[in-house]
């Protein structure tokens, strides 16, 4: 053996087995979830990276429900019905809590912005539905979570972005669900390129041996086929760009056409200058069409201006109390509100509108991630028709769908390198019966005395 493959062989974690062995024979899951779930119960502290529609919810419950212990379930707003809908169908019970006094013995479920009211340390077991909120080490929700259970038994993440970025942001959920911390994930397996900037790479040396240790504690799994199971319950029904290209006020004296925004500040300034023309193509183009709709939006000036305006609306924003919030979602997804008028930030994670294939972005957001799960909510596994996605937005800006559909492909291929990286490892942990261990490849051979041989 090299001396820098004994280097790596000394720097190589073995992560043992936290968790348990658990029948889950009476819960109603499909085979990949069935899997997946064995293996997070084996794990005991582990995050899975599921995408969209394949049943993290059930997967979350049915893990719960087997460990057989006290458990907290943090959510985005809203999805705490949704819980207790998914637990009926699989024959869980789960209790919601908005005080600590409705917390009871079993599964209670928790929006993340009540867990201020709640002693988290009764629970034995926590689950983050949506762990993508932790993604970011700087951010105060990231260092709420991670202390406050950092002594909790069993911990549980799910989320279909866990790295929308780069992969360096794994390194939170490694430190949320105490396998390492971030720093030390980023010293073993990055480099820094140096100077002011923040960017790290993955070492070349040292790729098999992160993604085999990712694969060890995260299950990165965009389809049932990605562990041997069929996908015929999982095709996604077509997904329609259509841009609408409104005219700009902004014009430079003497110019046909309006400066195109070059910088992120110009177009802020840009979608400000043609408020009134994208609601009005909106409004022209939601109300002319009687279907449910989600309309995206990123100011309140929109948000306020598209609700007067549109038949049927409902708006959730950042000023309503939390109950607010959860009526006006909740009177959206049973149908009572045609239209629901919102932004990503609040209202773009964790919830199910497959009764909803017309979605407007009135002003499109400059994260992907937040992007990609709005447009989610309703093009998603169940969804049986094809999903139209209308885009308003100024000519100063672009051409918004090619900046969309290039941040998508780049997105797509990131996805598709840590499916790829980590799929015959999660194969592996996941199928397998005893904890990982790390690999022993015999260099020499044994000369066995004549008598022994005998």
């Amino acid at each position: 053996m090299s001396v820098y493959a004994d280097f790596l062989a000394s720097k190589s974690r073995v992560i043992p087995d936290a968790g348990r062995q658990s029948d889950i024979a009476d819960l109603s899951l499909f085979d990949h979830q069935r899997a997946l779930v064995q293996w997070a119960l084996r794990r005991g502290r582990c995050a899975l990276f599921a995408d969209t529609g394949l049943g993290k919810t059930r997967m979350e419950l049915a893990w719960a429900h087997s460990l057989g212990v006290d458990t907290l379930i943090l959510t985005p707003l809203a999805v705490a019905q949704q819980m207790v809908a998914e637990g009926r169908d699989i024959g869980v019970d789960v209790t919601v809590v908005r005080e600590g006094g409705d917390v009871r013995p079993g599964i209670n479920v928790c929006n993340y912005e009540r867990i201020h009211k709640l002693d988290c340390s009764r629970f034995q077991a926590v689950v983050l539905d949506e762990s993508s909120v932790i993604k970011h080490a700087d951010t105060r929700t990231f260092a709420t979570l991670t202390d406050t259970f950092k002594r909790t038994p069993y911990r549980l993440c799910a989320t279909a972005t866990p790295a929308p970025n780069d992969w360096t942001e794994l390194g939170t959920h490694a430190e949320f669900l105490g396998i390492c911390s971030r720093v030390e994930m980023l010293s073993e397996f990055f480099v820094h390129d140096g100077g002011d900037t923040q960017v790290w790479r993955l070492k070349g040396h040292a790729r098999r041996e992160f993604w085999k240790w990712v694969a060890g504690w995260g299950a990165m799994v965009r389809m049932p086929s990605d562990l041997g199971f069929d996908d015929a319950r999982y095709r996604l029904p077509e997904l329609r760009f259509h841009e609408h290209t409104v005219a700009s006020l902004n014009k430079t004296q003497g110019m046909l056409f309006a400066l195109e925004a070059a910088t992120l500040s110009d177009r802020r300034d840009a979608r400000r200058e043609s408020i009134n023309e994208r609601i009005e193509a909106c409004v022209e183009r939601v109300n002319g069409d009687m279907q449910p709709w989600v309309v995206w939006c990123d100011l309140n000036a929109e948000s306020d201006a598209l609700t007067k305006a549109i038949d049927g609306a409902v708006e959730v924003r950042g000023s309503m109390t939390i109950d607010e919030k959860e009526a006006a979602l909740a009177k959206f997804a049973s149908g009572d509100a045609r239209v629901i008028v919102t932004k990503p930030s609040i209202s773009g994670w964790g919830l199910n509108w497959q009764h909803c294939a017309r979605v407007a972005f009135v002003g499109v957001t400059d994260s992907w991630e937040a992007y990609y799960q709005a447009v989610r909510r309703c093009w998603r596994f169940g969804q049986s028709r094809p999903v139209e996605v209308h885009v308003f937005a100024s000519e100063r800006e672009g051409s918004v769908v090619s900046n969309l559909k290039r941040k998508e492909t780049d997105a797509k291929v990131m996805a598709e390198q840590l499916s790829a990286e980590t799929m015959s490892a999660v194969r592996e942990s996941v199928g397998m019966t005893s904890r990982q261990t790390n690999e022993y490849n015999a260099q020499s051979k044994i000369n066995v005395p004549e008598w022994l041989a005998a």
